[in-house]
């Protein structure tokens, strides 16, 4: 369940990312094409289902990373603690955490197997700038799970900043995380125990590479 759980962040992460800016589209309609298109890229890319780690994190760093809000993602992370962080320490935040987030998507790719995704419209009004899209997954054999994301209208268009799998928010699940890192460490512990655990993953990223 976390691997398929896994599946389904990285995909609607890339869903919400694809198209150019030159509209402002409608977020579930933005999530809805570019998801497909997505998943058309890795049903056809016989080298990121293998696992090539190049070709997948151009693809992260292409589609993904552009269209989505991680100063905020990280604010909401590190809750009450953002304030008393200093401007390093926030910069220094954001960057790490959205390394870890790359570092989730490269191991999502190479385990997809044809689920579907139904977009359903929201209930928005015209000038409203937040939205929920609800977005249902599908599995022949397995029970289907809600997944419902957060956007919000920025300048060069909807970005996202949270998503939530069955009811538990991804941001707040590492809250909870980094207010324990906080605590014990402070935001420099966080900051350290971040980069470490990213350093590594690298490391086993370029072994299992070197050795296909």
């Amino acid at each position: 369940m976390i691997a398929l759980k896994n599946i389904i962040f990285g995909i609607i992460m890339c869903g919400a990312a694809g198209l150019a800016h030159a509209e402002v589209i409608a977020p579930d309609v933005l999530i809805n094409n570019t998801v497909q298109d997505v998943i058309g890229i890795i049903k056809q890319d016989k080298d990121i289902q293998a696992g090539d780690q190049k070709k997948i994190v151009a693809l992260v760093e292409a589609k993904v990373l552009p269209h989505f809000d991680f100063t905020r993602m990280t604010q909401l992370a590190v809750g009450k603690y953002w304030r008393t962080a200093s401007p390093e320490q926030k910069q220094s935040l954001v960057t790490e955490f959205r390394n870890m987030l790359v570092r989730t998507y490269t191991k999502v790719f190479t385990v997809y197997r044809d689920q579907t995704i139904v977009v359903r419209p929201p209930k928005m009004a015209a000038d409203d700038i937040e939205v929920t899209v609800k977005t249902v997954i599908s599995k022949t054999g397995s029970q289907p799970i809600l997944v419902d994301y957060e956007m919000k209208k920025a300048d060069n268009g909807w970005k996202a900043y949270d998503i939530s799998i069955d009811g538990v928010s991804m941001v707040m699940s590492y809250r909870g995380t980094f207010t324990s890192q906080i605590q014990q460490s402070g935001i420099d512990g966080l900051i350290k125990t971040l980069s470490e655990k990213n350093i590594s993953a690298g490391d086993v990223a370029q072994v299992k590479e070197g050795g296909q």
